[in-house]
């Protein structure tokens, strides 16, 4: 598949089937996070995958809405950065994210990502009741989480007829 036809397959999917997400899978996701590229290559991100059912249930509570479904998920990787090595979390973090969610939809998966920095959960904030969940210290920062699994409920590609090319604006 050519990166253009990645992109317009590329969408966010809510529900999941039972079907298992392969090691082999997986491991093609975590490459193409850990290939994303960071600011300076400090390589804050660290990448919790969760497979256990619990946990899964714990973090689809984790936000006032949204969330719900990580619980229907067959995995999901909490996308976690190191505040203390670089002050670009949120990009890098967000590159990561996207790094992953083409690579699921080049699999053929269903993915969501599930945003958490700058959430509330009641009126905690949600990064928090991440880091609580996950035990993991207060300089991790968390911008989001990858839902991902196997899906009978694909959207529709875009074609590129969908895109707004008004957006676009060239200075001359």
């Amino acid at each position: 598949m050519d990166l253009i036809d990645v992109l317009l397959k590329r969408r966010s999917t809510r529900k999941f089937n039972d079907e298992p997400v392969t090691k082999d899978e997986l491991d093609k996701i975590l490459q193409a996070a850990l290939l994303a590229p960071t600011s300076m290559n400090r390589k804050p991100c660290n990448f919790m995958v969760v497979e256990r059912t619990e946990t899964l249930d714990e973090l689809s509570q984790s936000k006032d809405h949204g969330a719900e479904l990580i619980k229907g998920a067959d995995k999901a990787i909490v996308v976690i950065a190191d505040s203390l090595i670089a002050d670009t979390w949120i990009e890098d973090s967000s590159i990561a994210l996207t790094h992953m969610h083409l690579m699921a939809t080049e699999l053929g998966l269903g993915s969501c990502w599930v945003q958490i920095h700058l959430r509330k959960k009641d009126s905690r904030d949600s990064e928090e009741v991440v880091r609580d969940i996950l035990k993991i210290d207060d300089h991790y920062r968390i911008v989001g989480i990858l839902a991902l699994g196997h899906s009978d409920d694909l959207p529709d590609a875009y074609n590129l007829d969908d895109i707004d090319k008004t957006k676009i604006h060239f200075l001359v």
